[in-house]
């Protein structure tokens, strides 16, 4: 995976425009109008919690006498979070006991929503009805995803070569469910192919509740800068609301590409797992004007809090999860290889605890603990599968 954006744009913060409070899809009020993307190999039930009780901030219990504190949401700075992509194909023809691993979720992650892959429009209307009846807030179809096994079935991008069938898919689902029925897509297939408008106005037309817009062609994948005035063609062409997505890696680029584009909602992606505070962050520059960078203890907490939630999961692939996300959660942190060597080289999830909690002890040396002590900004460098 592409582990770095290319070049990435400094963003000043704009005078004036914020991320919106909230943003009705549907009968759904997501606020503040913040999503968690999709992501692939990422977005499962633990981290999309973790997500949500990182990014808790509560503007008055900060500030009692804000006047705007009802601009933020006080149970999390996420607004909406979504599952990992999964299937159509394989959730209608697997046994229900076997679709609640994929289709997992708790109480405390409403609103949620489903999102799905596949090209058959009886099967993707058949998915989005067990998805509605598991219980999801809203059921997305996946026009983005760029990898090469998707696209060769026709899924995710693949899809956006063919105007028509896409249009029966939106229609057939639109029938299928009562729920919200949202879209996330790319700008087109390559440069030659820009369909970005025309399709967002086809999902209006069915009957779709918003449309998400990764500003890249399938063509670019992460590479190249995202191309941000498409989102404000999108917004500019439909009544629905429009989510913008692509190269949101701070507080200050989800208020410019608010700014820019004037969308709806911003979802962020790849900054995420890198930088889980991001949410919180963003809600708390709402309602005061200014946010906090996380300290060392900080990450300590965090990163100690995901792996505890991961080994009580008693999932056989926690370690392997563990080892994942350790290159990302340990970006920023001095010394961080020191850690992520220690991980690496054990093999329980137990065992990766212990690790994480010598590297962070203060028993560890003084050096590693004078700078531990130091807040590092989070730069976040990888890239994940939309």
């Amino acid at each position: 995976m592409k582990k770095h954006w290319d070049n990435p744009l400094e963003h000043a913060m704009p005078e004036g425009t914020r991320v919106p409070a909230s943003v009705r899809i549907g009968n759904v009020t997501v606020a503040p109008a913040t999503v968690l993307a999709p992501m692939a190999g990422v977005t499962d039930t633990v981290f999309r919690r973790f997500i949500r009780n990182a990014s808790v901030f509560t503007s008055s219990t900060d500030h009692p006498s804000s006047v705007e504190d009802q601009v933020t949401n006080e149970k999390s700075g996420c607004g909406l979070i979504m599952t990992e992509f999964t299937s159509a194909d394989g959730l209608s023809r697997m046994r229900e006991s076997k679709r609640k691993r994929y289709l997992t979720f708790y109480d405390d992650e409403h609103p949620i929503s489903a999102q799905l892959f596949g090209s058959n429009p009886a099967t993707l209307a058949e998915a989005a009805r067990i998805v509605e009846e598991t219980g999801f807030d809203m059921v997305d179809l996946n026009l983005g995803c760029p990898a090469k096994r998707v696209v060769s079935c026709n899924g995710g991008s693949g899809l956006l070569r063919d105007l028509p069938l896409i249009e029966t898919i939106f229609r057939t689902v639109r029938a299928a469910v009562t729920i919200p029925f949202t879209v996330k897509f790319r700008l087109g297939w390559n440069d030659n192919h820009i369909i970005c408008v025309p399709l967002a106005k086809l999902a209006e037309d069915c009957g779709l509740n918003a449309v998400a817009l990764h500003a890249r062609t399938r063509e670019q994948g992460y590479t190249g800068q995202a191309r941000w005035h498409h989102i404000a063609e999108v917004k500019a062409a439909v009544g629905i609301p429009v989510i913008g997505n692509g190269d949101v890696r701070t507080p200050e680029d989800a208020c410019a590409l608010v700014a820019k584009t004037g969308c709806d909602a911003v979802m962020i992606g790849r900054a995420a797992p890198a930088n889980p505070w991001i949410f919180r962050q963003i809600a708390q520059y709402t309602a005061t004007g200014r946010y906090d960078l996380p300290t060392a203890d900080d990450r300590y907490r965090m990163i100690r809090t995901y792996f505890q939630m991961l080994v009580e999961e008693s999932n056989p692939e926690a370690p392997g999860k563990m080892k994942q996300f350790a290159s990302w959660f340990t970006h920023g942190v001095p010394g961080g290889a020191v850690l992520r060597k220690a991980i690496y080289e054990v093999k329980t999830g137990a065992a990766i605890l212990e690790a994480v909690d010598r590297f962070f002890s203060r028993e560890a040396g003084q050096v590693v603990d004078q700078l531990l002590n130091e807040s590092v900004a989070p730069v976040p460098t990888f890239a994940v599968s939309d």
